[in-house]
């Protein structure tokens, strides 16, 4: 009886959920899962629509013709209701389609006492940032140090607010270095970054390569040591050039990696910082947008100082604390209800057992 009660007070829950839908507010966690889910499923659809034509028999070899007994009789206009499973079973097919796409609604809770974040700063110090990027506030000598430039900038404004935040300082290039673990201690994360900002330090650096991917995981896996996976209030913040064409590391793909960021609610931020390249101009620039934003995070295309700064200055904003409260169940629950209406008219009555 109680099993049962759950079961009534989850569905009155769910139902309820359609009055506070808010459409316009919908995000999608899985929208480019959902819709390759529902293009297989129509190219099934047609698959099973062309074997059925070519399989069709045609009349008068192996059929014996009679005459209509009732000519000129005239088809019921019920007849149409023949083809109401088939049709229940189309009007499920996008809810089913929407659900699959993992439907949220961002719920946003103002923080009065400033608490503060938990931000992981990660700093590529590959060869590629050796290239030139002109500066006027910034540190000026290439990308590497203009973007060192922007996170010191970074920290002193989180420094000069009303916040409390727990800093981590990773610098990478094929392989991810923490510099710094989690502290509150801004002076400290100050010194790290101006300790591995200088040229001498960047030559130093014994791994030039780029691996943005290990970067992230390892942001992620500082998070786990620290056990902030289930706070809120996490980011990441990457100062790159996004010179990275990798689609693996460790056998995990980046999707795989975000993906991970996303379910821990970690959003990222990526400055991707390259003199006068527009979106676009650099072939990982949509990979890594759509990447970063399925996160929660922002992609900044960086062409000069001015974008650099003015990028900072938006992630700097993010002071409030957002959770995604789901709202896949209402769309499950009226695909579910169609497809069962179909099956039990289709099961009921031979009538119904057709496929147009």
């Amino acid at each position: 009886m109680g099993t049962l009660t759950a079961l009534f007070a989850e569905l009155g829950e769910t139902l309820g959920q359609l009055g506070r839908l808010g459409f316009g507010r919908l995000g999608f966690l899985r929208l480019r899962e959902a819709l390759v889910a529902a293009g297989l499923l129509g190219l099934l659809a047609l698959a099973v629509i062309v074997v059925r034509a070519v399989r069709a028999e045609r009349p008068g070899r192996y059929r014996i013709a009679l005459p209509a007994l009732v000519p000129g009789g005239r088809r019921s206009g019920w007849s149409i209701l023949r083809h109401a499973p088939f049709l229940l079973f189309l009007a499920g097919l996008p809810l089913f389609v929407v659900a699959l796409a993992a439907p949220h609604v961002s719920l946003v809770r103002e923080e009065t006492t400033y608490p503060g974040h938990r931000i992981t700063i990660l700093i590529d110090a590959s060869l590629s940032m050796n290239s030139a990027f002109s500066t006027r506030q910034l540190r000026a000598g290439n990308t590497f140090l203009a973007n060192v430039s922007a996170a010191e900038y970074f920290v002193r404004r989180r420094m000069d607010g009303p916040y409390h935040d727990l800093v981590a300082l990773i610098e990478f290039g094929s392989q991810a270095y923490i510099v710094t673990p989690f502290t509150n201690d801004y002076e400290n994360i100050l010194l790290s970054i101006g300790l591995i900002g200088t040229p001498e330090e960047y030559r130093r650096f014994p791994d030039h390569g780029t691996l943005i991917m290990g970067a992230i995981n390892r942001g992620v896996q500082l998070f786990r040591t620290f056990d902030f996976l289930d706070a809120s209030g996490n980011l990441i913040v990457i100062f790159s050039d996004g010179q990275d064409t990798h689609a693996v590391y460790e056998d995990q793909s980046l999707d795989d990696i975000l993906r991970e960021a996303s379910d821990n609610r970690i959003p990222v931020y990526f400055i991707r910082t390259s003199y006068d390249q527009e979106l676009g101009d650099l072939l990982p620039d949509q990979v890594w947008k759509e990447a970063v934003e399925r996160t929660g995070g922002r992609f900044f295309p960086a062409a000069n100082e001015e974008m650099i700064i003015e990028a900072v200055h938006e992630i700097d904003h993010v002071t409030r604390y957002a959770t995604r409260d789901p709202r896949f169940a209402p769309f499950a629950l009226g695909g579910g209800l169609f497809w069962t209406a179909a099956l039990g008219l289709a099961l009921c009555s031979g009538t119904f057992r057709t496929f147009p």
